[in-house]
């Protein structure tokens, strides 16, 4: 069933057409698409570091926001400054209804030790579901090489789980396309990437690597839980949007 303001033939199209193409083109076309419809979610990793880098380049004023759990490293929280005097954009903390005092109380203790994916939903997807309210588009940082979940994304896809549609720019990047960008352009970014943190998330649910391990095997180490189910999307065949 075809939304509102965009069909499923458009994201086919718009998906063919940017398949291949840079990621500073995907995100005109997505500025330009969309305009202040379209909004950015980022957890400050160094992928979404550069992407609000060439966004600010193309529309400083188009919104940024983060997810912000209670559960993230100060120096997560610290990088939203540095961005800000860097290149203008002020990243939007988006929290959940609940701080982490009164969560943990009302559940008896950390969620996260014994039912991680009830944490990650209640503090990531219910706020974005409610952030998204409004708009017809959001900008993820995703990889194709980063899990199998992302392996199957594309450029351009409807999001079902958010009700919008859903711009992947750098889906074909991978680790090194990243640090080349950031060092070339002199971006920002969290310095836990130093200490052996490739992937950033929540600290109780995050851990360094050994050099060469794969760049999410410390994220819930032990577990094999790889996502927080922002990007876990059920596709349907022939469901269209």
């Amino acid at each position: 069933m075809d939304s509102p303001f965009i069909t499923a033939a458009e994201i086919e199209s718009a998906n063919l057409e940017l398949t291949g193409r840079s990621a500073e083109e995907v995100l005109r076309w997505a500025v330009g698409r969309f305009g202040h419809k379209l909004m950015m979610a980022t957890a400050f990793g160094a992928e979404g570091c550069c992407l609000i880098h060439m966004l600010a380049q193309i529309d400083p004023t188009i919104r940024v926001i983060n997810l912000d759990t209670g559960y993230q490293f100060k120096e997560t929280l610290k990088l939203r400054e540095r961005l800000l005097y860097t290149y203008g954009v002020a990243v939007e903390f988006i929290r959940p209804d609940t701080t982490v005092e009164e969560y943990e109380r009302m559940h008896g203790g950390p969620l996260y030790e014994h039912r991680s994916d009830q944490c990650c939903f209640d503090r990531k997807i219910v706020p974005l579901r409610k952030a998204v309210v409004g708009y017809q588009a959001w900008i993820s940082s995703i990889r194709k090489d980063q899990t199998a979940d992302r392996a199957r994304a594309d450029v351009v896809q409807w999001d079902p789980k958010f009700g919008v549609v859903k711009v992947n720019p750098i889906l074909t990047w991978n680790y090194k396309d990243v640090w080349n960008f950031i060092y070339k352009n002199n971006v920002p970014y969290n310095p836990l990437h130093d200490q052996g943190y490739p992937s950033i998330g929540c600290w109780p649910c995050t851990q360094p690597v050994t050099e060469g391990a794969d760049e999410r095997s410390g994220r819930w180490a032990g577990m094999k839980k790889k996502e927080c189910g922002l990007h876990v999307v059920e596709y349907q065949q022939g469901s269209g949007i």
